[in-house]
């Protein structure tokens, strides 16, 4: 099929932003006024459609999957941080806690193994380190097998709230997911192993 016939089937399809009010070019309209003409469009759609119209030699499949997963991943990011939130922790300070959590009992890692872990300079992790210690979810001890350093453990509180808030985090990712059905999920799970593995 020719990129104009094709073209023609997909400005013709349902779910296609149409031009917008009588006396004004797509040009002139704002992307909110292409997005709530769309059926079923979304933003993504928008910025295809004004690439296609003004670029039509360009293959744009690629920057339409990797724009909504680009997209998928501000709107999740915001969706799982609010648990953060909710129990007074930035997403930063409950990846430290995590770490540590999961890392098994005694629940305790040298910080520069915690800032490798969480991929952060040592100037970053010390400031987050700071932070948690102020608020008593974690302690700073002496290394028994080398004085000179320190490692950081859980303390008490930290533990309990980090089980809390893993539980909440645990349960906001599912419901997130609860529109896929369960072949959909692995199937998705398996696209992106696939493109990570490309990648990294």
């Amino acid at each position: 099929m020719r990129f104009d016939e094709l073209r023609k089937r997909m400005d013709d399809s349902p779910g296609t932003a149409k031009t917008p009010a009588a006396g004004k070019t797509a040009r002139d309209a704002p992307v909110g006024a292409f997005a709530a003409g769309a059926a079923g469009g979304d933003p993504v759609d928008v910025i295809i459609g004004q690439w296609r119209r003004e670029r039509p030699d360009l293959e744009l499949e690629a920057m339409s999957i990797l724009g909504r997963l680009a997209r998928l991943l501000i709107i999740g990011q915001r969706v799982v941080e609010a648990v953060f939130t909710a129990h007074g922790l930035q997403r930063g300070e409950f990846d430290v806690l995590a770490a540590l959590r999961r890392s098994g009992d005694p629940y305790e890692l040298n910080p520069s193994v915690l800032a490798d872990t969480l991929m952060l300079s040592r100037a970053g992790m010390t400031g987050r380190l700071d932070r948690l210690e102020s608020a008593g979810l974690v302690r700073r001890i002496a290394d028994p097998a080398d004085r000179r350093a320190v490692r950081v453990a859980l303390s008490e509180d930290g533990r309990k709230l980090i089980d809390r808030v893993v539980t909440a985090h645990a349960e906001n990712e599912t419901r997130m997911l609860a529109v896929l059905s369960p072949g959909d999920r692995g199937e998705l799970d398996r696209i992106v192993r696939v493109l990570l593995g490309s990648l990294e």
